[in-house]
């Protein structure tokens, strides 16, 4: 087993490569302490379920308890890699304060009870308010954590048995612009490009996109295409000093909500200086001519003074996406929870379009995901999508699912929009909304505004059903608590940012009474009695593989097409990207190859919406505009933010990620590496403010917006000036005493406002306005950021070079 230190060296030693060459393997592992590989009694195939990479690795098992984890060397994906997340995370599972029982609310307080005890109250609760006041009285919020067949049963159980449009899932908060730019430029939901096509690729642009944290191993990989022959440009596009910015030919650092005039920039300098491929754009493109009137009033120059970086830098990173042979561009939260979301993110395929780099190796677009099976969410209908990426609005498949289901169309509800999670919450807010079943997910930090969430999931009028591993935040709040099984204790299937399906086979039995979420799901759905238009049970499965069976029929013919995998061809070797059939039955590295997108008017999953109101775009207009089904290419003038600074409040508030955590630290917080290496939240100053304001570092600042305060140590880093960060990670169930007015919060979302992206419908964290003062002198120690990595010291923030 390797004895390096992964929580100090994050991306382990280099692996060079040249363009065009395999990405060598190399093999991480963690064993618990005095175990060595021959005291292992089997090892069991999974993948990460940490962040959204889809590592594919194998679980160490010893008298029937997880033990460590070592890296597949045959998988696509990582080739035997792990990040920390992976090889510490698995410990979280074995914590001693895991969800054994169900618990129900009495006399205000929650007690352990039986799983019928706890069930019969939450289908009574159900039934009488389907009875009292219709579908419309319940709600679904979900995570992207979840397997395959579990999201696509429960998409069954509430669209076509209780016939609800409020379902949703927290992947709204981090990856609904990442679907919605794919669908408005590409007519469907499902990443064009390829991992492997940073083997490739002779440029590489992150907008946004802080990979060295957020996939550690595509970081890696990345890094050893740096170390070896033939390397890449890189353009990173990110106001923080992060490993990606360190490492970049161009690091363009934008004031928050400025991106879209950005990202006019660059397409404007695309333009001007002849680097379009016009024949490509007139035969599989409509669109161009609007966006190339659109684009010539953002010269560097105008929007160097509305973003705040130097019109030179502009045009080198313009000229290099330009000159590029084979560009592989990336996209995460740095555009996707900011200003014009949706309007960014699809400049960004705009790039791509108009270069006709789409389709072919290192040619590649990854709209990213935040979470590891928020691409299951969205295909499986959980989220607010329709199932098989159908469209809502197509008469024609609402009938097919419906079909597949075996149900009446008009059970499935699509009369209007479905409701995003944003929307679902003020319906529970204004009591429309009386019962939310809330699986995986702790919204009482994650979401906005943390004093109108808890104000929200409160109310006496709520029903609130939670599902989870821990008694979270959110949990706290519930009226019934079902126990739910954790990755590793149950099987299912997940797929990751470029379409890689991987199995996750159960190696350990969950503790107590704990069920898997599909368990839970199918015993609701029988217990409702919910059936099809045969009278037979709507849900028609009960086991994992089962219910995988049954999506891959949902997908046939889709995009999203599974029909040709199977849980014995995803056992052993590489995880397979969809779509795989029976004329593609190892998988699809590409998609879009020789210009053929998924965007007639009777394949789209959608008609789009305009990028700045997010009025949907109705189907005759959407048929004028594109009866051939070419790819469109869509503009938008950049409008400022929201929230802009004022006297009061001087500084623009980003929140965002580490390394280490994961979402609010329900699991990563009870791996002991991983909560020793990040401990507490702190506050990211640059060396202007923090002279500025009086800060040093380890001094204890306190943060304020119009909504809350937060207080946390100071780090000072090479942070851009005028921007304050925090990381989002940080609750209050580790204290042990939950939530007590006149707090002063930890979660940066005490800070953040209500407000979102018209088009994606994604909450706005990244453009709000702050103030900072100190509260008390450090002790002479400092902050608890980790200092080799975004958030390091400005020592080391600022140090020439980066290690390849």
């Amino acid at each position: 087993m390797p004895t390096e230190d992964r929580i100090a060296d994050v991306w382990g030693d280099r692996t060079p490569y040249p363009r065009g060459g395999d990405w060598p393997v190399r093999v991480d592992a963690h064993l618990a302490a005095d175990l060595s590989p021959g005291e292992v009694d089997r090892w069991v195939q999974t993948a990460s379920t940490l962040h959204s990479n889809g590592d594919a690795f194998d679980v160490a098992v010893r008298d029937g308890r997880m033990v460590g984890v070592r890296g597949r060397p045959d998988d696509r994906v990582n080739r035997g890699r792990l990040g920390p997340k992976d090889l510490f995370g698995w410990q979280a599972i074995q914590s001693p304060d895991r969800l054994t029982r169900p618990l129900v609310r009495r006399d205000g307080r929650l007690v352990e009870c039986s799983w019928d005890e706890a069930m019969d109250v939450v289908v009574g609760r159900t039934q009488a308010l389907l009875e009292e006041q219709g579908p419309s009285a319940v709600g679904f919020y979900t995570t992207g954590q979840l397997f395959l067949e579990e999201y696509y049963t429960l998409a069954l159980v509430a669209h076509g048995g209780i016939r609800t449009n409020h379902v949703d899932g927290n992947t709204r908060l981090c990856t609904a612009t990442a679907a919605e730019a794919l669908k408005e430029s590409f007519g469907s939901d499902g990443q064009p490009g390829s991992y492997t096509d940073v083997d490739h690729a002779d440029v590489i642009a992150l907008f946004g996109h802080n990979v060295a944290e957020t996939q550690t191993v595509l970081w890696m990989r990345i890094l050893d295409r740096l170390a070896g022959d033939d390397p890449p440009e890189v353009i990173c596009v990110d106001p923080r000093p992060t490993p990606v910015a360190r490492a970049a030919t161009v690091h363009l650092a934008p004031r928050p909500g400025t991106n879209v005039a950005l990202m006019n920039a660059l397409l404007h300098e695309i333009v001007a200086n002849g680097h379009v491929d016009e024949a490509w754009v007139t035969a599989h493109t409509v669109g161009y001519a609007d966006l190339e009137k659109t684009v010539t009033r953002y010269t560097p120059e105008v929007v160097s003074t509305i973003c705040d970086v130097r019109a030179a830098d502009i045009r080198t990173a313009a000229r290099i996406i330009g000159e590029a042979e084979a560009l592989l561009s990336t996209v995460l939260q740095g555009f996707y929870q900011s200003h014009q979301a949706t309007a960014a993110a699809v400049q960004v395929n705009n790039l791509h379009l108009m270069r006709g780099m789409i389709g072919r190796p290192g040619c590649g677009i990854l709209q990213m995901n935040g979470q590891p099976s928020a691409q299951n969410t969205r295909e499986c209908g959980a989220d607010g999508d329709m199932a098989g990426f159908r469209n809502w609005s197509n008469r024609s498949h609402v009938e097919d699912l419906a079909r597949v289901w075996n149900i009446e169309p008009k059970q499935i509800p699509h009369a209007t929009p479905p409701t995003h999670a944003m929307q679902i919450m003020r319906y529970v807010e204004d009591g429309s909304i009386r019962m939310l079943w809330v699986s995986g997910t702790n919204p009482v930090v994650s979401m906005p505004e943390l004093a109108r969430m808890r104000s929200i999931l409160s109310q006496e009028r709520l029903f609130l059903v939670v599902q989870d591993i821990f008694l979270t935040e959110t949990a706290q709040l519930a009226d019934v608590v079902l126990p739910a099984a954790a990755w590793g204790e149950k099987t299912g299937a997940f797929t990751n940012v470029d379409r890689t399906v991987h199995l996750s086979e159960k190696a350990v039995d969950p503790p107590g009474e704990a069920r898997s979420d599909l368990d839970i799901f199918v015993d609701f759905a029988t217990r409702m009695g919910l059936q099809d238009k045969d009278g037979q049970p709507l849900v028609k499965w009960s086991t994992a593989e089962e219910a995988f069976d049954a999506w891959r029929e949902c997908s046939r013919g889709r995009p999203c097409d599974y029909s040709g995998l199977s849980y014995d061809k995803l056992r052993g070797g590489s995880g397979i990207q969809w779509p795989c059939t029976d004329e593609s039955p190892d998988g699809t590295e590409r998609l879009y190859a020789g210009g053929t997108f998924w965007a007639s008017p009777e394949e789209c999953e959608t008609f789009g919406r305009d990028l700045e109101t997010g009025a949907p775009v109705e189907e005759q207009e959407y048929r004028a505009l594109n009866p051939f089904g070419r790819a469109v290419i869509k503009s938008s003038d950049y409008r400022p933010p929201h929230e802009i600074p004022d006297e009061d409040h001087p500084l623009q508030l980003i929140t965002g990620r580490t390394v280490y955590h994961f979402h609010t630290r329900t699991r990563t917080a009870r791996a002991p590496e991983l909560q020793a290496a990040a401990p507490d939240v702190w506050v990211e100053v640059s060396v202007t403010d923090a002279q500025t304001y009086g800060l040093a570092e380890g001094d204890l600042a306190e943060v304020t917006t119009a909504r809350g305060e937060v207080r946390a140590r100071v780090r000072v880093s090479g942070i851009r000036p005028g921007v304050v960060f925090l990381p989002f990670h940080y609750g209050y169930w580790d204290t042990g005493e939950g939530w007590r007015p006149g707090d002063h919060g930890r979660a940066a979302n005490e800070l953040t406002r209500t407000d979102w992206d018209p088009a994606s419908k994604q909450p706005i964290f990244k453009t709000a306005a702050c103030a900072v003062r100190k509260v008390a002198d450090g002790d002479g120690t400092p902050s608890p950021a980790p200092d080799n990595t975004a958030s390091a010291p400005v020592a080391a923030a600022t140090a020439e070079g980066v290690e390849r």
